[in-house]
C-alpha cells in the first residue's frame, strides 16, 4: 500500500476482488471490506454494527446492493453504509473509493491515513 498526495491510499488491484465478491483489508482506520458490484466498487467497515460480525464473510446482494451480514442477517447498503434490514440498526462507516485507469482500487480512510 502507498499513501498518494490526494489522500487515497492503494489498498488492492481490481483483479483481487472479482465483480460480485467481498475483501477485506486491514487498514489503520481498522478492517475495511472491499465490494465490487456490476463493475462498481464500494468501500465500508468490515464489523457488522450489531455484533461486529465481518461482513467480507456475509454475502452481496445484486438485486438490492446490499450486504448481509453472516451472523444475524443483517443487510447494509453498500452505497451508504445504511442499515436496510435488523437486527443492525447503526449505519457502517462508508469510505471514498476509487478504481484508477491502470485497475488498481485506493480509498480515502477518514479519521487517520491507512
Amino acid at each position: 500500500m502507498s499513501d498518494l498526495d490526494d489522500g487515497f491510499v492503494r489498498v488492492a488491484s481490481l483483479a483481487e476482488v472479482p465483480d460480485g465478491e467481498l475483501r477485506a483489508y486491514d487498514l489503520t482506520v481498522g478492517r475495511v471490506t472491499i465490494a465490487h458490484l456490476e463493475n462498481e466498487v464500494f468501500a465500508f467497515g468490515d464489523e457488522c454494527t450489531h455484533e461486529g460480525c465481518s461482513l467480507a464473510e456475509g454475502e452481496l446482494d445484486e438485486m438490492a446492493d446490499t450486504v448481509v451480514c453472516p451472523c444475524h442477517g443483517s443487510a447494509f447498503d453498500v452505497r451508504n453504509g445504511e442499515p436496510v434490514k435488523g437486527p443492525a440498526e447503526d449505519p457502517l462507516p462508508v469510505y471514498p473509493v476509487r478504481v484508477t485507469d491502470d485497475g488498481w482500487i485506493e480509498l480515502r480512510p477518514v479519521g487517520g491515513e491507512a
